[in-house]
């Protein structure tokens, strides 16, 4: 039985269970059979954002997508593990304790980071990023923006202040359409009820106040995992040139872009993006049966 917590018109609610590893209690979801594939979401996101992908990929695939630490429905046991190196190593613990055996991590945007670090711990025969999010903010903004975020994750109101200005069917629909995506009105309503929640926003502000991926960045050219990076050319978040430099400093990355597309692009055009993780996968891994 579905916890009673999630909403009944939730993305695949049927399978969802929750899991205690570490401080976390986990929102996880399974389905499909066959080679497992790890899916994990960008900052204010949640299973919810791959949708229209997964019926995709579980045609031959096991997916597993769980909500990150504090986001979704995975309630946050540590404030202070929030960062990459922390959300990685707790991924890690997780997937030793379920016994999965993933073929490959699937990210989008801070998730795609999330995947290759979590990679240099659990090794794979594959990473996908969808728009990932692999620079760092540039000049004044990379000194405010973590400090402002920093500020606002330890005032106690904020997430509640957030929820009730944000938490409105117009500015959500106007904080997606500025990541030059367009998206249908059931996912616009899946991330309304998202940031009606205080208890996500105060995640992701934890998140973003302990974001730092220098150190990421720098071991890039280490990382000899196959990787497709995906780009949508519209994406006003994070900038496809973002992933075409990644692709170059990766021994073994490939960067492809769709036209037209925003920062939500596996939610705008999910059969392209999974002809192209279907057809990645098919060529540069193998059936780990």
């Amino acid at each position: 039985m579905a916890p009673d917590e999630i909403p009944a018109n939730w993305p695949f609610r049927d399978v969802s269970r929750f899991v205690r590893c570490g401080t976390h209690r986990w929102h996880v979801q399974e389905l499909g059979a066959g080679p497992e594939l790890l899916l994990l979401h960008g900052a204010g996101a949640s299973t919810h954002s791959f949708r229209h992908l997964v019926p995709l990929l579980q045609r031959s695939y096991r997916v597993i997508a769980v909500d990150l630490p504090g986001q979704g429905f995975t309630s946050l046991g540590a404030r202070n593990r929030c960062g990459l190196d922390d959300i990685a190593s707790d991924l890690a613990d997780l997937i030793v304790q379920e016994g999965w055996s993933p073929f490959a991590f699937i990210g989008h945007s801070a998730g795609a980071a999330v995947a290759l670090r979590l990679a240099e711990l659990r090794p794979v025969q594959a990473v996908i990023g969808i728009n990932a999010a692999l620079g760092q903010f540039e000049g004044l903004a990379g000194w405010l923006f973590p400090r402002m975020a920093q500020l606002l994750s330890v005032l106690p109101l904020v997430p509640e202040i957030f929820s009730r200005i944000a938490g409105t069917p117009q500015q959500v629909h106007r904080l997606l359409a500025s990541t030059g995506s367009r998206i249908d009105a059931e996912g616009e309503a899946q991330y309304l009820a998202l940031v009606r929640r205080p208890s996500h926003v105060a995640a992701t502000l934890a998140m973003m106040a302990q974001w730092n991926l220098d150190e990421l960045i720098d071991r890039l050219g280490q990382i000899h995992v196959p990787c497709l990076l995906i780009t949508g050319s519209a994406d006003t978040a994070v900038p496809a040139s973002t992933s075409e430099q990644a692709a170059k400093t990766m021994p073994e990355a490939i960067w492809v872009d769709l036209p037209r597309y925003g920062h939500l692009v596996h939610e705008e055009a999910a059969d392209k993006v999974a002809a192209l993780i279907l057809d990645f996968l098919s060529q540069h891994t193998k059936d780990t049966g």
